[in-house]
């Protein structure tokens, strides 16, 4: 999997491509934690070319919710393909984590 990241004053935007499993999750979770992302008001994640998310993918966004909350940062999910977004509603977790359809209402957010 590819991580892209695209920085503005307060939002950082990373776009996912490729699949989001317990070997790529490392990377994303690395990313994440690192301390200065908690200096963006808001991080959005761009789904468009997240083709498969597992377990270990979705636990990285769990693990790093209440940091997120902590700090007054917002996490959104966007362009996200409906495979994806199926594995977020079957668990839950689409009431948990902000997920809209486009990278416009993600700004808005």
């Amino acid at each position: 999997m590819k991580i892209a990241h695209h920085a503005t004053d307060d939002t950082l935007t990373l776009s996912l491509d490729g699949e989001l499993d317990a070997s790529s999750s490392v990377s994303l979770d690395t990313e994440l934690t690192k301390p200065e992302v908690l200096n963006y008001r808001k991080v959005m994640i761009d789904c468009q070319r997240l083709n498969y998310i597992s377990s270990a993918g979705l636990g990285v966004f769990i693990s790093h919710l209440q940091r997120f909350q902590d700090a007054g940062v917002k996490l959104v999910f966007f362009n996200m393909q409906d495979k994806v977004h199926n594995v977020f509603e079957i668990l839950g977790l689409d009431s948990l984590m902000t997920i809209v359809p486009t990278q416009q209402e993600a700004t808005a957010v």
